[in-house]
């Protein structure tokens, strides 16, 4: 639990005008669960999306531009919500989806629209369908809550038992922009494959400087670079070295057009839908080691304790002199990896650990969570997964991007000039009790009215057991979407009373946007609330897209696993109980199933609310959050992204997995 932001931070949120029949204009997001969101066009007529319970949508789809009634009930505090009056524009003509019935008509799901929701093909004298066909379809009659959607054939995407089509599934279901037109391509090319002398002019030359990258091991875009030293009485000197994309990428040029509308790169599992051509991303803009590249670099001094004493930022160049990979730097810490940039590895994770104190004082959790990599050929077929621990290599890149990210955003603050801040409110009461009943459900004592110094022992508890992951999890989970917004609210989780994106230049919209602020560059034409509300829209059009194909990605594997050894079973601990069964997460796919009450045929089960858990009547039998049980899939549905799960017992059935 962090600090609240200061009250400066608060004092320049705008409150929403609450009248009987407010109308306001937004694009409409559907929930997978039905309900959706109306992101405002203009957020000073809300700063909050307006929630559309599944009844008020009507016939709006994912992507719609709609007008909106706001209740005048709302409860303002949680966020407004309304109903739908009107369609303004059909986002799209064509949706992405599966054929699942060919006879005696044909039907299709279409993700976005969900598995309630599916659509009628009328298909053309000549054309012939297979159940898992993929294609777009033309809508040719919108349908609403009781009404039929229906369509006519249009591209084909592919099959569902073909790997290789699910990332061109993901682009076209979430209607992502795949390709770069021509004259962005050729604007990109005009600036040829090397920094020439001629742009070095005026900028501060840093090429004696050691710097060196640290990223993912497949990463092609390198867009920050570091350097460190340390002085005898212990301060440190570190430099924050961001690739200058908006030296390439000038306000209203094609690239520059190009780039808002994608707003961010959306990242798939073995591939990446970058927002700059690759001519840009993955070279002039990329730090490779070697050779010159243009920077926006951010030095700053810190004292012993890790305090901040100065800052300036330059527009400068650089020559990368190492290309580390988490895994590479991580065996020079170790020792296993000879490297003459030990020394400054280490002090790295010296200051680190004085940030990472500084940033536990004033209230921010530091989690540290594991993430699932998946492996995937060149066919598109996942062939395993890691688990790519956030070690401190990890760490100190994510401190000294948060650093840099904060020292720009004060400066510009200081300066007094307008920005896009990254924003993050703070949760409500009612969620954050939610999270304490969840934590004490797995063994965790807290106060009546936990602080935050309760909150953070707990994490620091939470770390030698088994719990951390789910913990942390179950906390993200309470918290509100962080977004983009020229009004500083300050930033809950971290903690922060002024934060922007600035380290990311070359895969988001907002982060260039804050370069040219910093060297006035920006149009004066462009609204920052129109860029905030672009960015962040797509920002979660890009999550949803790069759920998708990883759930799917993650669904193949289980099938491949479950086809090679059919009695394998699965660790999964559980991870909510209720009255008709429990929720779990399999441990070696970070992947969601649910056992119902009725499969527990061992006994019959009742469920307590204070604990909460199940237990048997008459064996006493206890299913709580945090157990681990052994579970096998009975179901495999690759259309639907559905997978059914039964408890290991005895005497095993045979396993089927259906598509």
């Amino acid at each position: 639990m962090a600090r609240r932001p200061s009250k400066r931070a608060r004092s320049s949120k705008k409150k929403p005008v609450k009248q009987t029949g407010d109308l306001l204009k937004g694009t409409l997001r559907i929930h997978p669960r039905g309900f959706g969101f109306v992101v405002p066009d203009d957020p000073s007529a809300s700063d909050k999306d307006v929630f559309i319970p599944r009844n008020m949508i009507g016939d709006g789809v994912d992507g719609d531009h709609v007008e909106v009634e706001i209740n005048p009930d709302s409860d303002w505090e949680k966020g407004p919500d309304g109903k739908i009056l009107s369609i303004v524009e059909r986002k799209r003509t064509q949706l992405a989806g599966l054929i699942t019935e060919t006879s005696p008509e044909v039907w299709a799901h279409v993700p976005i629209l969900g598995p309630e929701k599916p659509i009628l093909v009328k298909l053309s004298k000549n054309e012939k369908v297979h159940q898992g066909d993929r294609y777009l379809f033309t809508v040719t009659e919108w349908g609403d809550q009781k009404t039929t959607t229906v369509a006519k054939l249009g591209e084909k995407i592919g099959h569902i038992d073909d790997p290789s089509c699910d990332v061109r599934g993901g682009i076209a279901e979430y209607d992502l922009p795949s390709t770069f037109p021509k004259e962005v391509v050729e604007e990109a090319k005009t600036f040829g494959d090397k920094v020439e002398k001629k742009q070095l002019k005026g900028r501060l030359d840093l090429t004696k400087t050691t710097t060196f990258t640290i990223d993912p091991e497949t990463a092609k875009d390198f867009d920050d670079a570091l350097s460190i030293s340390k002085d005898k009485k212990g301060n440190f000197s570190l430099g924050v070295h961001i690739a200058d994309a908006a030296y390439y990428v000038r306000p209203g040029t094609a690239l520059d057009k190009e780039a808002a509308l994608r707003s961010n790169s959306t990242y798939f599992p073995g591939t990446c839908i970058p927002m700059l051509p690759e001519e840009l991303s993955n070279n002039l803009c990329s730090l490779r080691d070697g050779v010159i590249r243009l920077t926006v670099s951010v030095l700053m001094e810190f004292s012993s304790d890790g305090s901040l004493l100065s800052s300036e930022i330059h527009r400068a160049f650089i020559k990368s002199k190492k290309r580390f990979s988490y895994g590479d730097a991580m065996e020079v810490l170790d020792g296993k990896k000879k490297s003459p940039h030990k020394k400054a590895l280490q002090q790295m994770v010296e200051l680190c650990h004085l940030l990472k104190a500084k940033r536990s004082a004033r209230g921010s959790i530091d989690f540290a969570l594991p993430e699932l990599v998946l492996t995937i050929d060149k066919d598109g077929v996942p062939t395993g997964t890691k688990i790519e621990e956030y070690d401190i290599t990890h760490q100190l890149v994510e401190e000294f991007m948060l650093k840099a990210n904060e020292t720009v955003a004060k400066s510009l603050s200081d300066r007094g000039e307008e920005l896009l801040f990254r924003i993050h409110e703070e949760p409500t009461s009612e969620n954050m009790e939610d999270f304490y009943a969840t934590a004490r459900t797995l063994g965790f004592t807290l106060p009546k009215k936990p602080t935050q110094e309760d909150v953070q022992a707990m994490f620091e508890q939470a770390k030698t057991t088994p719990f951390s992951q789910q913990l942390a999890i179950g906390f993200i989970r309470t918290l509100k979407i962080a977004c983009y917004s020229p009004r500083n609210v300050g930033h809950y989780g971290l903690a922060l009373e002024h934060y922007t994106h600035f380290t990311s230049p070359i895969r988001r919209y907002s982060d260039l946007v804050i370069q040219r602020i910093l060297f006035s560059e920006e149009q004066n034409g462009q609204k920052l609330d129109q860029i905030a509300s672009r960015c962040s829209e797509r920002e979660r059009v890009s999550f949803r897209a790069e759920m998708a194909v990883k759930s799917l990605k993650k669904l193949r594997l289980l099938q491949i696993w479950n086809e090679e050894n059919p009695d394998r079973d699965f660790t999964a601990r559980i991870t909510q109980i209720k009255p008709f069964g429990f929720a779990f997460e399999l441990k070696e796919l970070f992947l969601e199933g649910f056992i119902h009450v009725s499969q527990l045929q061992e006994d019959y089960f009742h469920f307590d609310p204070k604990v909460p858990m199940l237990q048997g009547e008459r064996t006493g039998k206890r299913y709580r959050v945090g157990d681990e049980v052994l579970v096998f899939p009975t179901m495999i549905d690759l259309i639907y992204l559905e997978t059914a799960w039964e408890l290991e017992v005895p005497k095993k059935q045979k396993r089927k997995s259906s598509k």
